[in-house]
């Protein structure tokens, strides 16, 4: 039997990306490490039917992110990063492929953006904001974060997980 499928987002994998392993203090001694781990933890975590939500930075080059992108499970959906060549943004690997994209799950509003934005469309209703870019180097509030793999163990991450975590931190600052 198999089972529902689910929505998963993640950011930041930058594959082929050596710098970024430093930068980020990422814990791999070479890139074919980290690339390997990533690949893993992605199809470990993710079904052949689950909807991925890649918010930016897929690899270094584009020769790359063609060569990972079949690799990888699930219907693959980009939100471009600043990393995100045209080239990249057109490979046949994505199911969509778009600058920003607002989804509904669970009666929910959910802004997808590759940057965090202070105020979303939906800001004063509840609506989520995850976002990549800043390699967590930003505080989570009860309604957006670092979907990035920095921040989730190296793999994507459900939605519920998401949801699960935000619900205990605090809200974001609204101005007066």
């Amino acid at each position: 039997m198999s089972r529902p499928s689910r929505t998963f987002f993640t950011a930041d994998t930058h594959f082929g990306h050596a710098n970024i392993i430093r930068y980020t203090k990422r814990p791999f001694e070479t890139v074919a490490e980290m690339d390997a781990t990533l690949v893993s933890n992605w199809n470990a975590t993710v079904g052949p039917d689950d909807d991925v939500w890649h918010l930016g930075d897929v690899a270094h080059g584009t020769q790359r992110a063609e060569a990972i992108l079949p690799r990888l499970n699930g219907r693959k959906h980009l939100i471009w990063g600043n990393h995100d060549s045209e080239a990249v943004q057109t490979l046949p690997g994505w199911a969509s492929s778009q600058a920003y994209a607002e989804l509904r799950l669970d009666g929910r509003r959910v802004v997808l953006f590759h940057y965090p934005i202070a105020e979303w469309n939906g800001f004063w209703h509840d609506a989520l904001h995850f976002y990549g870019h800043v390699h967590d180097r930003f505080t989570p509030t009860s309604l957006s974060c670092d979907v990035g793999v920095d921040v989730w163990d190296y793999r994507p991450v459900a939605f519920n997980d998401v949801v699960e975590t935000l619900s205990g931190l605090a809200p974001p600052a609204r101005p007066a």
